[in-house]
């Protein structure tokens, strides 16, 4: 079988833009890098149902999201002064996608259009405390992106804060809860167990995965646990980057920039506490994003200085991860997406 991976880049030194590469299941190898579109740091990328691209952009000293039909056509850019956003999201039911702005501690909505184009719908910037890193000099919106009950789940690195909102047909969005996260762990991305209660935080600022349970009556998060992503020997920098569940909601997989990286964690029963089984190595240098096959049997990690993508065997019964294949050339390669 041929799994389609798109890879969205920065384009500092040597990236022309998004990528493709296949993974051919049958060989257990990458193959086929190809450049897909010319683009400008589409660091965070994603598609609809409707096969629709949308990626970061940067054009003209504006920062917003580009989108392309399924043939990789250009339909529109929707942007503004400033600084691109680092991630997108997109709701299917309201027909909205969202950009998480870093630079401006922003959250911006935006309205597709029957064609898949977008249009910027409303914009929401963060005014909270931040937090006692060096890195948290003002508020910086990292990851919003869907709740199971279908509200918006919004990190803020800079505030230490993860926004939950109610979101209108039209975009609008009204706060409805907080959680605050311990002072300098600086919530980067979250992702919610098969179980829909359940909720992993990822801090960038301390290496950490935070369990949340979520209360869908007034989506408010309540920490469960917490534990570090490093062995307890490391004492160099490293900051926290991705973070996956397996479909079974059995295992937890999350990227150590730095340490350079995957840590892997056995997840209970219940999903209210996970134990560390694994932490290997992604054969490069800085690891940003990283994502499971849709079938779990494989982990493709792309790091980002070194301009390789690692790809592993993943056992689906103990979640355990085994090299394959590295040093496969993907230029700044900083988002792994299957599809």
């Amino acid at each position: 079988m041929i799994h389609t991976i798109t890879l969205g880049t920065y384009t500092r030194r040597i990236s022309q833009g998004i990528y493709q590469i296949e993974l051919d299941t049958a060989t257990e190898t990458l193959n086929n890098l190809t450049l897909v579109t010319e683009e400008t740091s589409p660091t965070y990328l994603t598609k609809s149902k409707q096969q629709t691209l949308y990626s970061v952009t940067s054009r003209e000293g504006k920062g917003g999201l580009s989108s392309y039909d399924s043939q990789n056509k250009f339909l529109n850019a929707a942007t503004e002064e400033g600084a691109a956003p680092c991630y997108v999201a997109v709701d299917e039911a309201r027909q909205l996608v969202y950009g998480a702005n870093y630079h401006k501690g922003a959250l911006n909505t935006y309205k597709i259009q029957p064609d898949g184009s977008l249009e910027a719908a409303a914009s929401l910037s963060h005014k909270e405390p931040t937090g006692p890193h060096k890195n948290q000099d003002k508020a910086h919106t990292h990851y919003t992106d869907l709740t199971p009950d279908q509200r918006l789940a919004v990190c803020d690195l800079g505030t230490d804060r993860v926004y939950t909102y109610d979101v209108t047909e039209a975009g609008e969005v009204e706060e409805v809860a907080v959680y605050v996260a311990e002072p300098g762990t600086g919530p980067r991305h979250l992702v919610f167990h098969p179980n829909k209660a359940i909720a992993y935080l990822f801090g960038e600022l301390d290496s950490s995965v935070s369990v949340l349970s979520y209360d869908e009556t007034d989506g408010s998060f309540t920490q469960k646990q917490k534990v570090s992503t490093l062995p307890q020997d490391f004492d160099g920098e490293n900051g926290g980057a991705a973070i996956r569940v397996s479909n079974d909601g059995r295992f937890l997989y999350a990227s150590n920039r730095g340490h350079n990286s995957i840590a892997v964690f056995a997840i209970a029963e219940d999903g209210l506490s996970v134990e560390t089984i694994q932490i290997i190595s992604t054969e490069g240098d800085f690891p940003r994003d990283f994502a499971l096959s849709p079938d779990d049997a494989y982990v493709v990690a792309a790091n980002q200085n070194s301009d390789n993508l690692t790809l592993y065997r993943r056992d689906k019964e103990n979640g355990l991860l085994t090299m394959i294949q590295k040093d496969v050339f993907a230029p700044e390669a900083v988002c792994v997406y299957f599809g």
